[in-house]
């Protein structure tokens, strides 16, 4: 078992930056890959980024590319979510989840992770 808890979010303009944070417990952080997703009322959860357990690989979803980093520290069984440039279509509950078929790698699909946080608030005014 693992467990995730999101922390970070919160109400930011448009341009400023947040960083969430994703605290893992329950197994060693080497057992799993992490991945970022976001959800709005009525749409379907989407893909944001994701990172290997080793930090190694990372993947971003386009909308995101040059303006978030995801980033994790092993010491602390923490990733993170650094966003920048924030627009306010970034709107949305971002959830963090755990993944473990392959932690070489960052997975982009949802139905590969086995483990999910409560979600976080993040709401982008203009």
């Amino acid at each position: 078992q693992v467990q995730l808890v999101e922390s970070g979010g919160g109400l930011v303009q448009a341009g400023g930056s947040l960083r969430l944070s994703c605290a893992a417990s329950g197994r060693a952080f080497s057992s799993y890959g992490v991945g970022w997703f976001r959800q709005t009322p009525g749409k379907e959860r989407e893909f944001v980024a994701a990172i290997s357990w080793n930090g190694g690989n990372t993947n971003y979803a386009d909308s995101v590319k040059g303006r978030f980093t995801i980033s994790g520290d092993n010491a602390k069984n923490t990733v993170y979510l650094q966003m920048n440039s924030l627009k306010p279509e970034d709107t949305a509950v971002y959830y963090c989840a755990a993944q473990m078929r392959d932690p070489r790698v960052g997975v982009r699909s949802l139905f590969e992770y086995d483990y999910w946080g409560q979600g976080t608030q993040v709401t982008v005014s203009s």
